[in-house]
């Protein structure tokens, strides 16, 4: 279908493992932290877990959205060096903006048709470290001109091409599908209490790796150092779902006098990684998280980013010949309230089946890092459901949407 998408299909592709570490708000405990140790982090961990060696590892493909250290260029190599895997291993950066986690599944998955057996994904984001930064001034400063220095992480979030920010395209989608400031607020609400009832019921625990204060040793090379901020011992679990109520929501102002976007109705800033380790089903010792069976990526109008989700989800049904009536749980990134009710109703998707451990709203989005959370919690949602299959989706700034088809390994009818 020229124009219309990409879609893949995976014939033996399966996540083996997936961990991530906390979320943990902009300024807090991570915040000192470089995106490339915490992808060390979960790199180790995530293969200590499956009980593979390191150095079976053929491919590390790993990404990050902003340059958090200066080391930045090094990030994929570093993470896959420090994480044991083979020096002669080569890697890659990846990245599609808020999608990049789904991308490195699917580009893992694409890699097993050839000679690759098994694939390391890391996505790591430091919000916390994003620059402030210049970019006209290498050649110096002339007296009495502009200096010119930006927040990157707020510029990060405006789109030149429409003249719209991000919480500008989430209120857009609320007036096209007639969306109230009521509705999105308690939408939001929704959110933060079914992730705080996932996390007193243990939900999340499995997939979170707690980070401390270590050292990552490597033979023959320098030691790196992963220090938490605030002379933080160790943390155990996201900090930002918190209490909250309508009446609470309906006091904070709108981010545009027109729209229905606010602080609380958009996601969380925060610091995190994660990763997965992809390999084929068939060579699986033990029963894989889950398997991939598609992904679909589009390209949606900028100035309506956030229904991204929608078509991809459409190409993905369309392709793999699949009812969306046939999906056991569906995790769509929740960039902004208004953008996540406009896909669910784009879709006619029942709520019962969206977010059901809430989502970005109440969690946070590392940007590179929400895709592989998003599939690894629904792959855990399928399996202790006996589910079969689920749909993880975002939208993307720029004008993307990107969707994952996985399925439980495990599934009994």
């Amino acid at each position: 279908m020229s124009g219309a998408g990409q879609y893949s299909a995976f014939a033996d592709a399966a996540i083996f493992e997936a961990v991530r570490t906390p979320w943990v708000d902009l300024g807090g405990a991570l915040s000192h932290v470089s995106p490339i140790d915490l992808g060390i982090k979960v790199g180790r961990e995530v293969l200590a877990r499956a009980g593979i060696d390191p150095q079976a590892v053929d491919s590390v493909l790993a990404g990050s959205m902003a340059q958090a250290s200066f080391d930045a260029y090094l990030l994929p190599r570093h993470i896959g060096l420090y994480s044991g895997v083979a020096q002669s291993v080569p890697a890659l950066g990846v990245q599609r903006i808020c999608a990049t986690g789904f991308e490195l599944l699917r580009q893992a998955a694409e890699q097993l048709r050839d000679e690759v057996q098994l694939a390391l994904c890391v996505a790591a984001e430091s919000m916390s470290r994003n620059p402030i930064a210049a970019y006209t001034h290498r050649g110096g400063f002339r007296l009495g001109g502009e200096v010119q220095f930006k927040d990157f992480l707020w510029e990060a979030l405006y789109d030149p091409a429409p003249g719209l920010d991000m919480i500008a395209t989430a209120d857009n989608l609320a007036r096209r599908y007639g969306l109230s400031r009521e509705t999105v607020d308690r939408y939001a609400c929704d959110s933060h209490q079914r992730a705080l009832q996932a996390q007193r019921e243990g939900a999340w625990a499995e997939e979170i790796v707690p980070v401390d204060n270590q050292v990552f040793e490597l033979d023959g090379y320098q030691p790196r150092r992963l220090t938490l901020a605030h002379r933080a011992a160790a943390v155990t679990e996201d900090s930002h779902p918190r209490p909250t109520d309508l009446d609470a929501l309906a006091r904070l102002r709108a981010v545009h006098a027109d729209g229905v976007q606010t602080a609380g109705n958009s996601c969380a800033v925060v610091d995190g990684a994660a990763s997965a380790l992809v390999g084929r089903a068939s060579d699986c010792t033990r029963p894989a998280l889950a398997r991939l069976v598609a992904s679909a990526v589009v390209g949606v109008d900028p100035a309506f980013m956030g229904i991204g989700p929608a078509p991809a989800i459409r190409l993905l049904l369309h392709r793999s010949g699949l009812r969306l009536d046939e999906i056991g749980r569906v995790e769509i990134n929740e960039a902004q309230a208004a953008q996540v009710l406009a896909v669910a109703q784009e879709l006619e998707l029942d709520s019962a089946r969206l977010n059901v451990q809430g989502g970005s709203l109440a969690l946070g989005h590392p940007l590179a890092a929400s895709g592989l959370r998003l599939v690894m919690t629904l792959a855990r949602q399928l399996r202790r459901h006996n589910l079969r299959y689920g749909i993880a989706a975002a939208c993307v700034g720029g004008g993307q949407g990107m969707a994952m088809l996985i399925e439980n390994p495990a599934w009994r009818a």
